[in-house]
């Protein structure tokens, strides 16, 4: 039906003749000349019909936006002065010899021609009309071509793609499991993935050296911007390789595909911090290196004042106080700190100290509360100027890290100061261990590596092991996380107890893993992307859900094809299942009140 898609006719094909189809993206009557921009997924291309060639004339006067149409014509230079230079066809047009309707299409919920605002749940719903729009259709273009340099740069690197269940047993990992009802075995249930790693571990342990798999991974957990149900992700995972070696290659990878598809060198190598530099210096164990802000220790300054707001947590071994140097902060209004501090006590954080540094001296409601001496130190390690502001955090070390942390990003975008280029960068030396709800939990995963030379050091102050995991973060966005496995039953079994799982428990539930730690098992590590949030990043969008052909709402439904949907009651009972009414209501009545407050 075609010779040549729209956006590659050029003029290498002057005086030819083509046949086109696609959509009619904008339709324009210039003095009885009809002008059509015909657009498939390649591009635009202009098509003239002149009132002399009456047949096709005729049927362009019919034709609106968005109809399918096929054109047979002869390409030619555009005259003099019209040439555009903003499209790959810009020099040249169709000189339209016959059209064709193929289909007609009714007025569209909003306009494919021109950016509108519209509302996400609008473009969910009308997702095909929203991927016709060239912005997204070039996101989507960019994502298989990010597909395409991974699994080629893998393949080349001796890796085999291989599959694993999407139909396995629960496990925990942090978030909860999808469950499937199982109708072979009344009772028990399925769970999808949450990741492959029990499966791609045992792949290493049967030899299988190099293994990766671009797949579909499933959480039952909150959504936000970066977050969805289903997500996919580049799994990777390698034997006899220590942490250096897997990082070179993934680093590697990532730099070759940042210079073959934006045309963007990376550093060669990327810098590494550790995780205690990360939180110390920017409040994240993700930062983003863009912004020229740092948080700075102040505990040493305010032990001994008599301001217990910073006294207290200075003293307090689980304790921060720390400072946000802003230059030209000065000029920040009251409702702008007051804004500030609103912002902040989403993350736990009492209140929001400040002091600013003006032409005619500091101005602060805490100049009375804190010595003179304390004062000058604090200007002279911030190395403050006069137009500058200083916010302070003062609370146990984690509220501090994380609401200054958050005000540091937020201050970077509200102020500009975001410096232009990508900053990636190796976080490690991740704690091994963190204090949950009454119990240790692991920080990555159960089946991360300790750094430890012997079982016993598990057995004393488990919470300063460190773990032989690593991320990569770009732009303040983890994008990738990974470790250097277990492999051993003893070392494994010794992990699950300090996280007070039970050897019952363990063979209930990693059982099978366990028994093929025991046969053999090869050093091993890898790493898992997530590929959706690499294509965000990469495509300069602000959510995943731009780069994802038919993606979920934050309330995880498909306008679209309004998923998820009650089921033919026959299957339910099929399947053993019965819906509970009263819980049902219950949940409904949830939902509704945090979308009525959100």
């Amino acid at each position: 039906m075609r010779s040549h898609y729209c956006g590659r006719v050029t003029a290498a094909l002057l005086d030819q003749e083509v046949t086109l189809a696609g959509w009619v993206h904008r339709r324009r009557d210039h003095g009885g000349v009809i002008f059509l921009d015909l657009r498939d997924r390649d591009g635009l291309v202009q098509v003239v019909l002149a009132p002399t060639n009456k047949e096709a004339f005729s049927v362009a006067e019919t034709v609106r936006n968005e109809y399918v149409v096929q054109v047979r014509g002869r390409v030619r230079r555009r005259p003099e002065g019209t040439v555009n230079r903003e499209l790959t066809t810009g020099e040249i047009e169709i000189d339209g010899l016959e059209l064709t309707i193929l289909n007609r299409a009714e007025p569209t919920p909003f306009p494919i021609d021109e950016y509108h605002d519209v509302g996400e749940e609008t473009r969910l719903k009308y997702r095909y009309l929203d991927l016709r729009r060239p912005e997204m259709l070039n996101r989507m273009k960019l994502r298989a071509s990010i597909s395409r340099y991974l699994r080629n740069y893998l393949d080349d690197n001796g890796f085999l793609d291989i599959e694993t269940p999407f139909l396995t047993k629960a496990t925990p990992e942090g978030a909860r499991d999808y469950l499937v009802p199982s109708r072979t075995k009344p009772g028990s249930f399925y769970a999808l993935p949450q990741s492959p790693q029990q499966f791609k571990q045992l792949l290493m342990m049967a030899g299988i050296d190099r293994y990766y798999q671009i797949v579909r991974c499933f959480r039952d957990e909150d959504l936000r911007a970066d977050r969805q149900p289903e997500f996919t992700q580049l799994d990777i995972e390698t034997s006899f390789l220590n942490e250096t070696e897997i990082q070179n290659i993934v680093e590697n990878m990532i730099r070759g595909m940042f210079a073959e598809l934006l045309d963007v060198q990376l550093p060669n190598p990327f810098p590494h911090m550790t995780y205690a530099e990360a939180m110390s210096r920017f409040g994240s164990d993700k930062p983003d290196l863009r912004i020229p802000l740092e948080l700075i220790d102040m505990g040493d300054l305010m032990k001994n004042v008599d301001f217990k707001v910073f006294s207290g947590p200075a003293n307090d071994p689980h304790g921060r106080v720390a400072a946000l140097h802003v230059p030209g902060g000065a000029e920040l209004s009251r409702k702008e700190i007051d804004d500030y501090t609103k912002y902040v006590s989403i993350f736990g954080a009492k209140g929001l100290a400040y002091i600013k540094f003006n032409a005619d001296g500091l101005q602060s409601p805490i100049l009375k509360f804190i010595p003179e001496t304390a004062i000058h130190s604090i200007l002279e390690r911030t190395k403050a100027k006069v137009g500058d502001i200083i916010f302070f955090g003062a609370d146990k070390t984690e509220i501090v890290n994380e609401s200054l942390g958050a005000l540091r990003l937020k201050i970077g975008h509200d102020r500009k100061l975001i410096e232009p280029g990508w900053r990636p960068l190796w976080v490690v030396d991740f704690p091994m261990f963190e204090k949950g709800e009454g119990r240790l939990s692991a920080c990555h995963h159960p089946f991360t590596a300790p750094k430890i030379k012997d079982l016993s050091e598990l057995n004393h102050e488990p919470t300063k092991i460190l773990a032989r995991a690593y991320d990569m973060v770009l732009n303040g966005s983890e994008i990738g996380g990974g470790s250097i496995r277990i492999n051993s039953p003893e070392m494994q079994m010794a992990v699950f107890k300090t996280l007070n799982i039970t050897e019952e428990e363990a063979n209930e539930k990693f059982g099978h893993l366990l028994t093929a730690l025991k046969f053999g098992t090869p050093p091993h590590g890898g790493i898992a992307f997530g590929l959706d949030r690499l294509a965000m990043l990469m495509t300069g969008s602000t959510s995943i859900r731009d780069v994802i052909a038919f993606p979920k709402t934050q309330t995880a439904a498909c306008p679209l094809t309004d998923a998820p949907a009650p089921v033919d009651p026959k299957q339910l009972l099929e399947l053993g299942i019965r819906i509970r009414k009263e819980v049902t209501e219950e949940k409904k009545s949830t939902e509704e009140k945090t979308t009525a407050s959100s």
